[in-house]
């Protein structure tokens, strides 16, 4: 393992972006159908938007059922591999999704092509996520855990923000065959250029079982949970949400939520080292639970716009803040079982939000799913808050 002490910024950065570029692959996948799916399933296939919402989850529950898992096989076989096989299944994703495209004249099968689709990419996702995660932390060393798991965020949500409008642009030309085939590039592509990547060691030691890691860390993991819930509303609804009104520019909506979360983690990253994860992620849930109140009440466009940009930037620093604090609780060759773990609940997270989020827009409308997001974000401030007491407790008893 290669020691970061001697490391400029500048080498740190570039080491760590050497693997990273793997998740800005997987996520503009990921980003590229967003704001295009629950269309094409609602208006084009003519499904509920119930059913919609849940194209878009079944992603999301397939990531969160394999994340636990590819934290393990990252922990035994290394990173690289995992990495590699989870953008075959990306590039899969986009072969079926092009299958799906093709058969729109049968909805019941162009769905469960999609479906199948979803399944694969959510399974790439949580391989190739955690897999260059983990392979960041072992080229730079664990004391750089955060800078690592920050810049994996930057590229994720980068990714995300050129998808959103990308997707759109591309679905608008060429259909769904346009987004498809880039998801298919981007698979194959990433896929070449791991495979000439040197691996990592694997770090040896005792491995402790699945449900001793799960102790540790699910109470991190339900905070950052709750507030992954913010995200999900914007990303699953946000287009339906302006369609509701007749407003134009969802994708732009999508593309500064992402911003604000970039920024943030460019700027304000290095605070989490400097204040802990845990008032760090306090501030960033209020700033979010703010945002996604403004959203729930906007009667414009720019009210909305700013809203997607405080729940952008509240939400930044959450993953990092709470993740640096979940790792900490394990030996370091657990360290891919406990991310893996802590990260399955942004998945479950997601997964929750599209069918139940659904649910409350046939009853209460689309508006409704915001607040429910915000009052989701106050119980996760509540989740800190007792960790926070926990660890003084802790503190004052050594």
């Amino acid at each position: 393992m290669t020691q970061s002490a001697s490391l400029s910024n500048a080498q740190l950065n570039r080491r760590i972006l050497s693997v990273i570029i793997f998740t800005f692959f997987c996520y503009l996948s990921v980003g590229l159908p967003l704001a295009v799916l629950p269309g094409f399933v609602h208006n084009q296939l003519g499904y509920s938007s119930f059913m919609a919402g849940l194209i878009i989850s079944i992603q999301y529950f397939a990531t969160l059922l394999s994340r636990p898992q590819s934290g393990t096989l990252a922990d035994k076989l290394g990173p690289k591999r995992v990495v590699m096989l989870g953008l075959v299944c990306c590039g899969l994703s986009g072969l079926l999704t092009i299958a799906a495209a093709l058969a729109a004249s049968l909805p019941a099968l162009s769905l469960g092509l999609l479906a199948l689709g979803r399944v694969f990419l959510g399974i790439g996702e949580s391989f190739t996520s955690t897999g260059s995660t983990l392979w960041g932390m072992n080229i730079v060393g664990p004391l750089q855990t955060a800078r690592v798991i920050s810049w994996n965020g930057v590229a994720t949500y980068f990714a995300m923000a050129l998808g959103a409008p990308l997707g759109v642009l591309l679905n608008t030309f060429f259909g769904l065959h346009g987004f498809a085939a880039l998801v298919l590039l981007m698979g194959a592509l990433g896929f070449v250029l791991a495979s000439g990547k040197p691996a990592v060691s694997v770090a040896l030691g005792e491995r402790i079982p699945f449900h001793k890691v799960f102790s540790r860390v699910w109470f991190y993991g339900l905070g950052l949970g709750l507030g992954t819930i913010g995200f999900g509303v914007i990303a699953t609804f946000i287009t339906l949400y302006y369609a509701s009104r007749d407003w134009q520019g969802a994708a732009f909506a999508l593309t500064l939520f992402s911003l604000g979360f970039v920024v943030i983690r460019l700027l304000l990253g290095r605070f989490i080292t400097q204040y802990g994860g845990l008032k760090v992620s306090l501030i960033s849930f209020m700033v979010e639970c703010i945002g996604l109140l403004i959203i729930w009440q906007a009667d414009a466009i720019w009210l909305v716009d700013f809203g997607a940009f405080l729940t952008g930037a509240g939400f930044s620093l959450v993953f990092p803040a709470l993740g640096v604090e979940a790792v900490k609780q394990v030996e370091q060759q657990n360290q891919g079982s406990a991310l893996g773990t802590y990260s399955a609940f942004l998945d479950m997270g997601l997964g929750l939000t599209g069918p139940v989020a659904g649910l409350l827009i046939g009853r209460w409308g689309i508006a409704s799913v915001y607040l429910a997001a915000a009052l989701m974000v106050v119980g996760a401030m509540a989740l800190i808050l007792r960790l926070m007491q926990q660890q003084r407790i802790l503190a004052k008893s050594h």
